[in-house]
């Protein structure tokens, strides 16, 4: 003899549909529509990685200077955008921006330090290592805002005041 059980599909439906948790209901400071910082910053990072592959890949031969520093122009526009409309943001989480942005800063240094060491320790040298250079420039500022924005767009929005 089989028993079968009763799927949920059979159940009743019920007369009012279930009231929403306050937890799905989204709060007030993350429902609110913010500039594009994170595709911007996203975007100038990527640009900046191409640049850095584009000359690292002719490496350690001089690479042609003229595609890699136009992707660093590009690459530092758009982070120049990013920054302007962050800061143009009001209310926002500032204490948690500078908190989150001032570890991470300090992690992406530590990190372009080491890489701007092996091109140092390869002989890469004038033109190319000074765009090099600033290309971990813009990667090191670039994460770090990416990450700020993205734990502090999430928070409750502190005094209007910067810190």
């Amino acid at each position: 003899m089989s028993t079968t059980r009763p799927s949920p599909l059979d159940a009743p439906m019920p007369s009012q549909p279930p009231s929403p948790s306050p937890l799905s209901q989204p709060a007030e400071h993350t429902a609110r529509r913010l500039p594009p910082v994170a595709e911007l910053a996203v975007a100038s990072m990527s640009v900046v990685i191409v640049a850095g592959i584009y000359q690292a890949a002719h490496l350690p031969t001089p690479p042609p200077l003229g595609p890699a520093e136009g992707l660093l122009a590009g690459a530092a526009a758009l982070l120049v955008a990013a920054l302007v409309l962050v800061a143009r943001i009001t209310p926002f989480a500032w204490r948690v921006f500078f908190r989150v942005g001032g570890w991470a800063l300090l992690a992406y240094v530590v990190i372009s330090g080491m890489l701007e060491f092996v091109f140092v320790f390869d002989h890469t040298k004038g033109a190319a290592l000074v765009v090099l250079t600033l290309s971990l420039v813009v990667f090191a500022l670039d994460i770090p805002l990416l990450l700020a924005f993205s734990v502090a767009r999430y928070q409750p929005p502190g005094p209007t005041s910067r810190r």
